[in-house]
């Protein structure tokens, strides 16, 4: 009778700890994943916005001898993505110039995309703490 007792209360304490473990893995997971925007990828805008950087306006010549004056919105992956870009800001201006030195106003003017697309590969290359996301370009003017 006794050993009957005690293989039923080992059976209850064996019980009772896993269904303790799974609930602690399952909390774990649904504070970790619970987001419907993580699981679907998308970001809000507000958290876009919060880790984005914008340039200050860079104005230089272009090959073909024309002026341009333009402005990124740089977007990163995290704050702290965000804090090492601001930090490399001279480094975004040197990328910036040295690509626009290399292009002609007809080129400027009909390959944004590109040199926005540039711009993200070279800080990607820079950047030890996250990535860039994604770059707009918010402002330009060719002269």
């Amino acid at each position: 009778m006794r050993a009957i007792r005690n293989n039923i209360f080992k059976t209850m304490i064996i019980v009772l700890s896993s269904l303790t473990v799974l609930g602690v893995v399952a909390l774990i997971l649904v504070t970790n994943l619970g987001g419907t925007e993580e699981a679907s990828g998308e970001r809000s805008i507000d958290d876009i916005r919060e880790s984005s950087y914008l340039t200050d306006d860079i104005t230089t010549d272009l090959q073909s001898g024309d002026y341009v004056r333009i402005r990124f919105r740089i977007v990163t992956d995290s704050k702290n993505s965000l804090e090492e870009l601001e930090k490399r800001d001279f480094q975004v201006q040197n990328i910036l110039i040295k690509e626009l030195a290399t292009m002609e106003s007809d080129a400027f003017q009909t390959g944004l995309s590109g040199l926005e697309e540039t711009l993200k590969l070279k800080l990607n290359e820079f950047m030890t703490e996250g990535k860039v996301t994604d770059v707009y370009t918010v402002d330009k003017v060719l002269q």
